[in-house]
């Protein structure tokens, strides 16, 4: 039973973090971010696409850097 809870976390992890760790960091932070703003009622719509268009061309950088 360990051993499928093991392997069902490394797959959830894999799963979530795939290749590079940084764009799962951002998206959470900016999930957390749309929260806090949606939360005090000010329009977030805009807080993920900018985490994305921010964070996608570091994440292609690193990864052509790497071969």
């Amino acid at each position: 039973m360990i051993e499928r809870l093991s392997a069902f976390g490394r797959f959830v992890v894999d799963f979530v973090v795939g290749d590079d760790w940084l764009v799962a960091v951002v998206v959470v932070l900016g999930l957390g971010v749309t929260a806090v703003l949606a939360r005090a009622g000010v329009p977030a719509w805009w807080v993920l696409p900018a985490a994305v268009a921010l964070v996608l061309p570091l994440s292609l950088w690193r990864a052509t850097r790497r071969r």
